[in-house]
């Protein structure tokens, strides 16, 4: 070893070259033979690992080595095989200038604190990538607690090399950092706000990965895909990006769809409105012409016996066609849309199915539909309630009514 030490300051002397001159270059020459040998080591050992890695994981069943592998954890472990011998054949370099070597120790041991957290990293990257692929963690905030881990590793590197750089100890390093705990308590508050309100969100449940939820403070409508330490990434109905702060998901209102999803329909609540004038008693002749509609011909022939017999075992004057009980256009469409609702293929029978009035308004009389669709897919959906009432608006001239509409002069006029 004495020998290596002093090869070329020996041979340097004999060149007749001073002492100091001796020393500058025997320590050069080591140190380009040094990083040369580190290198090949670097290289040498990184391909072992990396080829013994890639066989084990071909081998097992699990795809956690695989996912290792590719978070380039191998890799990383390699590294330390040239640290390692770093630590052991530096002192032959700088033997001679033992001012340098405390600056290269403290070098070696930020090297070693950086490469530590990185093959952290790498094993922490694996977990989240590994946990996501399972069914029951597939919408779990994952994603957040691995940062939190990170977060924690960071911060302890970091006050290490600070530590070594300013050559103080551990414990007296931490103790005035515990001091400052109020600033980084202010510097890190959406940190910690966020990583409360992760553990809040995956425990009460209130949130997954995959739900459609809308948040209109934020302009968020659309499916979460992403939630971590900081942010909820909403991928929007068109497909915009739009991040919320995680810790809004427990301080703002939002709605979450997934109830609906998770149903057996996507709810129908539209209306058309009729206009009052057009609302009458039917007569005869008129309901002798809606028999000819078949969903509704059973229903008017039953309701019609019934009312005949009410009135006349009432003895009411039917001269007059407001004496008695009648039938009107608007309950008889009514119960026409009922019917066609109930009979409709996209519409779930199992899940509430009405049409009502609702309180009339300046405009005419509310006439709601309220169902649910079966297919709960949007696209799907607005099709649905497209073609119920695309049927609805063409039937209501058949019962001699109307549907309400500005009229074009007073458009003209707005």
């Amino acid at each position: 070893m004495e020998a290596i030490r002093h090869f070329f300051y020996d041979y340097f002397m004999s060149l007749g070259l001073s002492e100091i001159a001796a020393k500058y270059l025997n320590m050069i020459c080591l140190f380009i033979i040094l990083a040369v040998f580190l290198f090949i080591a670097d290289r040498i050992t990184r391909r072992i690992i990396i080829s013994f890695s890639n066989r084990f994981s071909e081998k097992t069943k699990t795809n956690f080595d695989d996912l290792l592998v590719n978070h380039r954890a191998p890799r990383r472990i390699a590294h330390l095989v040239p640290l390692m011998l770093t630590i052991n054949l530096f002192p032959l370099v700088f033997h001679d200038f033992p001012q340098f070597e405390g600056y290269i120790v403290m070098l070696i041991k930020v090297y070693g604190i950086i490469l530590t957290i990185w093959i952290i990293r790498s094993i922490l990257k694996t977990f989240e990538s590994y946990f996501k692929t399972l069914p029951r963690l597939k919408d779990k905030p994952i994603d957040s607690y691995i940062q939190v881990a990170m977060l924690f590793i960071w911060i302890v590197g970091i006050a290490s090399i600070l530590a070594i750089l300013i050559n103080l100890s551990y414990l007296k390093f931490f103790t005035t950092l515990g001091a400052a705990s109020a600033i980084l308590l202010l510097i890190f508050k959406d940190t910690i706000l966020g990583f409360v309100a992760s553990i809040q969100v995956a425990i009460n449940d209130s949130v997954r990965i995959g739900d459609w939820i809308t948040m209109e403070k934020y302009g968020a409508d659309g499916e979460v895909i992403e939630i971590n330490l900081s942010t909820v990434q909403v991928q929007n109905f068109d497909m915009t990006i739009t991040n919320i702060p995680t810790y809004a998901l427990i301080s703002d209102s939002y709605k979450n769809w997934r109830g609906m999803q998770s149903s057996g329909g996507r709810r129908i609540k539209r209306s058309i409105i009729l206009k009052a004038k057009s609302i009458k008693y039917l007569t005869d002749e008129d309901i002798n012409k809606l028999k000819g509609i078949q969903l509704v011909s059973t229903y008017i022939e039953s309701r019609q016996k019934d009312i005949v017999a009410f009135n006349a075992d009432k003895q009411i004057d039917k001269s007059v066609l407001i004496n008695g009980r009648n039938m009107t256009n608007v309950g008889v469409f009514r119960k026409y849309m009922q019917t066609y609702i109930e009979n409709h293929s996209a519409v779930n029978k199992d899940m509430t199915i009405m049409v009502r009035q609702l309180e009339p308004t300046p405009h005419g009389l509310p006439l709601e539909i309220y169902c649910f669709s079966s297919d709960k897919r949007w696209e799907n959906y607005e099709y649905i309630m497209a073609d119920i009432f695309d049927h609805a608006l063409a039937a209501v001239s058949y019962f001699d009514l109307e549907v309400f509409e500005y009229p074009t002069r007073f458009m003209d006029i707005k």
